[in-house]
């Protein structure tokens, strides 16, 4: 691990405890100017250094046990201490959210503060300084966001939201069991604590059948990550991404056709849009999750409460239904109309290729919304009115809810309805759109004459996919503050599949060598009642699994393709590495950790086995080709389908979700008739069976 990298990883690790505490397992300690100590620490400084510092009994039993010898980062005073007046109104110990739109000013404020930093050295000083002094949460996601923007730190690996506040993932009842395990065995012998898969309702409540998609530590760390990979607030060169409000309509959009795809092979019916922000909620939701930082829990919603306005002056917080329901209203003006209405009273068309990005960052009112105060705070408002539906007017001293935080939020039923709602806007924009043409969709220059799947072994079945729960194990134990050193592993289960490779045969009549892309997706046949959808209802709950470059050569050409190399997914080494232990030259950077987990690749099927059907097209790569270099098999350059590259334009000039994403002539009314008129296209039939058995993680 270089200089650099540990001295960050300090400051990352153990939020909530006082920088002067000793770090990396008692082997990293922070020498601190007296002033940089808080109110409370300075009056006895010189005690706390002989009880705490390197010279303490601390560091001598560490490094006789392991070795590893104590390390010593001095931070230097400033000669100007930093106002963080605008950021310390958040209290310390309170909940962060990034769906508050002052949370998010105070962030992105912070946010600049970092950045603009001259070098990195003077980076780690402001940051040793303000650490102790901001909100936890809101300190490390601004960190995190500058580490990531800036050029001077961008290989700087940081752990992520599961290792340092694990309360936001795990069931509450380990913590006093991961203290003791760890207050009385040894570090190399401790064992690690189970995390009961259902822990939130039983299998009474139909909704629970879903509890493996929406509580599963993987998918909520992704929605965490991609909203810190694309901040809506901040400065602008963090904020600007290539296409960064398309893939806010992308990402989402493709959570929710999971999600329903596995609703539907569960026995569930369709999630209903959240359209009537003023009707009773019939779901309930007990998340049982507990903030360590305050010992307040994450509050319950019953059945049949109802919204009301959220007007908190603690918290700078007034959201109002009404306020919403405008916002709603000049947002179906501006996409029925094909224009949106700009800050200086322009018309900004919606019906070209930028339409769907423009529409994102309107939508979700990211600092990029070509009007933030016309069209308002629409997704992050219906956010807020949902997370304080207990408590609207602070009355009961209750923070908000799940629905409330970007590393939570998913586990919640009513998710998915809000976004279904948020979708049906961008579907309806969508529906402007004239369907692709025959030049569009065809390649003239291929012919895909087989697809099939294959479980990843010798002779393994064909078209027959398997599913599984599997036991992993993670260590928290870098965000267990004011805990016992060294490590804390808990074992979770989850859904994961065996590892399979698509094979194809593509025919290329060019004369010579070409590039071109190949796109997979899966398709649902039938509702939870058995009956067949029709294409339209298809299209927009098709799975991307794949889309890559091939290169062909005149004549058969034989691709395989492994289901671990899929472009929409990271592995689980970046899902729950924890980085704060690991070797940074082995570990990628925060970006890296923008993926959708390899776990939850297929939907989970169930034990009778559900038919797919398997769509792939190999599209022509001059209407791709967006002039990006990129390596899948290198960086972060293997997720890209919901995430982009770093630093570079959208590898793609298609519109994502492409060729689904559009309408399609009234005379296709299956998928066989989508595809029939094009060599380029093909379908295949795949079985998804649930082995309702768990395997220990290899």
């Amino acid at each position: 691990m270089d200089g650099l990298t540990q001295k960050f990883h300090g400051l990352l690790q153990h939020p909530l405890e006082p920088l002067f505490l000793p770090k990396n397992n008692g082997t990293l300690f922070y020498d601190l100017p007296e002033r940089f100590l808080t109110s409370r620490y300075r009056p006895i400084g010189q005690n706390l250094i002989n009880r705490f510092g390197p010279g303490s009994a601390t560091p001598s039993q560490v490094s006789s046990d392991t070795g590893v010898q104590p390390t010593v980062v001095t931070i230097r005073d400033l000669k100007e201490l930093p106002d963080l007046s605008f950021a310390s109104w958040v209290k310390r110990r309170d909940a962060f959210s990034l769906f508050n739109s002052e949370h998010r000013k105070a962030a992105g404020k912070l946010m600049k503060l970092f950045i603009n930093q001259p070098n990195a050295e003077t980076l780690i000083d402001v940051a040793a300084y303000a650490r102790d002094r901001l909100n936890g949460p809101m300190f490390q996601y601004a960190l995190s966001v500058a580490l990531l923007h800036r050029p001077d730190t961008k290989n700087v690996p940081v752990p992520s939201m599961l290792h340092l506040f694990p309360d936001q993932f795990v069931d509450p009842a380990t913590n006093p069991r991961m203290m003791e395990e760890g207050s009385i065995v040894l570090d190399e012998n401790r064992m690690a604590i189970s995390i009961p898969m259902n822990f939130t309702a039983t299998d009474v409540e139909p909704e629970q059948r879903m509890a493996f998609f929406r509580e599963d530590i993987g998918v909520n760390l992704h929605h965490w990550h991609w909203h810190l990979t694309y901040p809506g607030s901040g400065p602008q060169e963090v904020v600007r991404k290539d296409r960064r409000g398309e893939l806010f309509y992308y990402m989402h959009q493709q959570i929710l056709a999971r999600y329903q795809v596995d609703r539907f092979a569960q026995g569930l019916g369709r999630v209903e849009p959240l359209t009537n922000l003023r009707e009773p909620l019939r779901e309930a939701y007990y998340p049982k999750l507990l903030r360590s930082a305050n010992n307040r829990t994450f509050c319950a919603r019953y059945p049949g409460m109802t919204l009301s306005d959220v007007v908190r002056a603690s918290e700078r917080t007034d959201v109002r239904i009404e306020d919403l329901e405008s916002s709603i209203a000049r947002v179906l003006e501006a996409i029925d109309s094909g224009a949106a209405i700009n800050a200086d009273g322009e018309r900004v068309p919606l019906d070209d290729a930028r339409g769907i990005d423009i529409l994102g960052n309107l939508i979700e009112r990211t600092s990029l919304s070509v009007n933030r105060n016309l069209y308002g705070d629409l997704h992050n408002s219906g956010h807020m009115l949902l997370a304080y539906i207990h408590d609207p007017r602070g009355t009961y001293l209750e923070s908000f809810g799940v629905m409330g935080g970007v590393a939570t939020t998913m586990r919640d039923p009513l998710f998915y309805r809000w976004h279904k709602f948020v979708d049906n806007l961008f579907l309806r924009h969508k529906m402007r759109l004239v369907p692709y043409t025959t030049a569009e969709l065809s390649n003239s220059n291929v012919t895909l004459e087989a697809l099939e799947t294959q479980l990843d072994r010798s002779e393994g079945a064909v078209n027959n996919l398997v599913t599984f729960l599997e036991r992993s194990q993670a260590d928290l134990g870098a965000g267990l503050d004011f805990g016992p050193t060294g490590t804390a592993f808990v074992s979770f289960t989850h859904l994961q599949h065996a590892p399979f490779v698509y094979r194809l045969r593509i025919n290329s009549s060019a004369r010579g060598n070409r590039q071109d892309t190949v796109r997979i997706f899966l398709l649902p046949r039938q509702n939870e009642q058995g009956r067949p959808l029709s294409f339209e209802e298809r299209r927009t709950m098709a799975i991307e699994l794949d889309s890559f470059r091939v290169n062909l050569r005149p004549g058969m050409n034989s691709i395989v393709r492994r289901s671990a190399s899929s472009s929409v997914t990271i592995p689980y080494e970046r899902t729950f590495g924890n980085v704060v232990q690991a070797n940074a030259g082995n570990v990628q950077s925060r970006f890296c950790g923008c993926g959708w987990p390899a776990h939850m690749l297929l939907p989970k099927g169930n034990a009778s086995g559900v038919a797919y059907d398997l769509f792939a097209m190999v599209s022509r790569f001059e209407d791709d080709n967006a002039n990006v270099n990129y390596d899948e098999n290198s960086g972060c350059d293997d997720s890209y389908s919901f995430c982009g590259l770093r630093d570079r334009v959208y590898p793609s000039r298609r519109p994502m979700g492409f060729p689904f994403d559009r309408r399609v002539a009234t005379s296709v009314r299956t998928v066989a008739d989508f595809v029939a008129p094009y060599k380029n296209m093909r379908l295949a039939t795949v079985n998804i069976r649930f082995m309702n058995s768990v395997i220990d993680r290899p």
